[in-house]
């Protein structure tokens, strides 16, 4: 288990299992691996969970509770910068 307390990026992927939502939660960890980032990774499957964050179309992408994109895979470069901007 993470300690929490050290976290800095509360990273979660919205998306109930297409292959672009599998794509963006693999690009994710290896983005936070890579940079070294202090962050938490997860998933949300759950539709309800989904709609609550005004996602129409996945993948989602919500950083520290903030919707950052949805219904577009980002390539691994601009995905390290959105993730390198919230750090």
């Amino acid at each position: 288990m993470e300690n929490l307390e050290f976290i800095k990026l509360d990273v979660k992927v919205l998306g109930t299992g297409c292959a672009k939502c599998k794509s963006l939660e693999r690009l994710c960890r290896k983005a936070v691996e890579e940079l070294n980032l202090k962050a938490s990774v997860s998933k949300v499957e759950d539709f309800q969970k989904i709609m609550e964050y005004g996602v129409m179309s996945t993948p989602g992408l919500v950083i520290n509770e903030e919707l950052i994109l949805s219904g577009k895979l980002p390539d691994y470069e601009e995905l390290k910068g959105i993730l390198l901007k919230y750090n």
